[in-house]
């Protein structure tokens, strides 16, 4: 991958999430990291692997998945361009907490948890971004479990489609069903119902 390009479309990423993150470091971020394109359909981590490997996807859409003791496979998490993903070591964690499959043909910068996170805490603006990236992870993390608790189904799809409208329309409704915690079929009945209300 051309590095110039690289940097520029890192750069427009992070002033899209209005991150402030200097040419420089992410320049020095693109030296200690390698690029891996993943097929759609490949896994990239499981439950259990070690963390000291995390990631950022470039392009295409990741999602992070459980399994539960019954063999469902539930979605916890979307990352498409500029989302991290298997990021468990970012936060501390020594085993990957969830498996991650790409749902495109996707790029991921890959680096060492390490390797970031020197580059994180040496550099103010950097710290203020992670600040940020750490803070809008709790913000999501709230607004997923009062979905849950206060909305029903179809208040769970709406919102879904109104943070997150292109994925929307590239991530498998099955993968949305389960994220929203209903059946493909229980989605479908709500998208039906929403199109013959807008008529």
């Amino acid at each position: 991958m051309d590095k110039a390009n690289l940097i520029k479309q890192l750069k427009e990423l992070s002033d899209g999430f209005d991150l402030k993150i200097s040419e420089a470091a992410i320049s020095k971020a693109i030296g200690f990291s390698r690029f891996k394109v993943y097929s759609k359909g490949e896994i990239i981590a499981r439950t259990g692997d070690k963390t000291t490997t995390a990631g950022l996807v470039i392009s295409g859409v990741i999602r992070s998945y459980y399994v539960d003791k019954d063999g469902n496979d539930i979605t916890q998490y979307f990352a498409a361009e500029a989302g991290w993903c298997i990021d468990s070591g970012m936060i501390e964690f020594n085993e990957m907490q969830s498996n991650w499959e790409a749902l495109e043909d996707t790029t991921v910068m890959l680096f060492e948890v390490k390797d970031m996170k020197e580059l994180i805490y040496g550099d103010e603006n950097l710290k203020k971004a992670w600040i940020s990236i750490l803070e809008s992870g709790i913000r999501y993390k709230v607004y997923r479990e009062n979905g849950f608790l206060v909305e029903n189904a179809t208040e769970r799809y709406l919102a879904f489609r109104k943070t997150y409208p292109m994925l929307s329309k590239r991530v498998p409704l099955r993968y949305i069903a389960t994220y929203l915690g209903i059946t493909p079929e229980s989605l479908s009945r709500i998208r039906s119902s929403l199109k013959e209300n807008e008529v």
